[in-house]
């Protein structure tokens, strides 16, 4: 228990029974069930006291980040605390998201997750120092969007099936670009290989940009990305987009099919983020910050932000949210395994 909490339980008993404020420092320090169960709701109802730490396990700039932020900022408002953003970027994210699994579960440190620190570092990295599914205490989830898979117009398909078919009949001919190894756009390749029993040639870059910059001048052939990165080359003719990973069409690009209509429904994937907390953190805290996350979620300015990077808010309970971080641990751990990509 925190100082903080532990001083508001001794003023409250002490307002309120013969017990003076030693005695029931004594009695704190039992760590009576009662008295924890006591102390919880106490510290529940008043949280939160002071300023919040939202872990963004990247640099500043990237969307994670600026999402990231965004969550900062409608949670202030609707806590009437500050929520300061803590940029702890290193080895894929998994660095940051370590450090906040270790912190106090008090509901003042929290990490902003995603696809790659909750879904993917768990089967990438043999050596991980946290567990998704038991570090941590889910609070809800804050977006979620596609990838499409789009090809520079030099390659003779037109549809994601005349892909396979090019693939098939030459095997190991095909590549694809990714932002690196191991990151979401490289394992939707290797989930994509694998589904279609296709060989086709990873071609990791330092980053999205480069990749997508080589990917225009014909020097790969196809790329799974975000229609935020892919959207105006799309548009301008540049590129030709076969299909996106979700089972509806997106309003923006209504001619681009879905992995339902593609005949691909196990080739359905999102790229999302989320808000956890340290496991162990009281249920009132994490209830309170999830009503407060589903209202934000809720404004102008959040879809609007959101759909700049071709993102869908989507708040959702902590069960559900805990459901989801397996199921996709899954979903990616059988692509890493088939990929056998890995970091030591």
């Amino acid at each position: 228990m925190s100082n903080n909490c532990q001083t508001k339980v001794i003023r409250l008993w002490g307002a309120r029974s013969f017990l003076s404020p030693s005695l029931v420092r004594k009695l704190l320090a039992t760590s009576a069930a009662g008295l924890v169960l006591v102390a919880t709701g106490v510290c529940a109802q008043s949280y939160p006291t002071h300023p919040l730490r939202l872990v963004v396990p990247f640099p500043p700039g990237g969307p994670t980040d600026i999402v990231g932020r965004l969550v900062a900022q409608k949670l202030a408002e609707s806590l009437g605390q500050q929520v300061l953003i803590d940029n702890h970027p290193g080895a894929g994210g998994t660095v940051g998201s370590e450090a906040a699994a270790n912190a106090p579960a008090d509901g003042y440190t929290l990490l902003y997750g995603s696809t790659s620190t909750l879904g993917i570092a768990p089967g990438m990295y043999p050596k991980l120092g946290y567990d998704p599914r038991s570090s941590f205490a889910p609070v809800s989830m804050v977006s979620i969007g596609p990838l499409v898979l789009a090809v520079h117009p030099s390659v003779p398909a037109t549809s994601v099936r005349e892909l396979i078919d090019l693939a098939r009949a030459h095997p190991g001919k095909l590549n694809f670009a990714s932002a690196g190894s191991g990151t979401p756009l490289h394992l939707a390749g290797e989930l994509f290989k694998m589904i279609t029993n296709t060989d086709i040639v990873h071609v990791p870059y330092k980053g999205g940009g480069p990749a997508v910059a080589d990917l225009l001048a014909g020097q790969v052939q196809m790329v799974f990305e975000s229609f935020a990165n892919l959207g105006p080359h799309i548009r301008a003719g540049k590129l030709r987009a076969l299909v996106v990973t979700s089972r509806e069409r997106n309003p923006a690009y209504p001619e681009v099919p879905t992995v339902i209509e593609a005949g691909l429904p196990q080739f359905e994937i999102s790229f999302w983020s989320g808000v956890v907390a340290p496991a162990g953190t009281p249920a009132e805290v994490i209830n309170k910050l999830n009503a407060a996350i589903r209202r934000s979620l809720a404004t102008p300015e959040a879809k609007t932000t959101l759909a700049a990077q071709g993102l869908e808010p989507r708040g959702n309970s902590p069960a559900e949210f805990a459901a989801f971080i397996a199921k996709e641990m899954d979903q990616w751990g059988r692509a890493i395994k088939a990929s056998g990509a890995h970091v030591e």
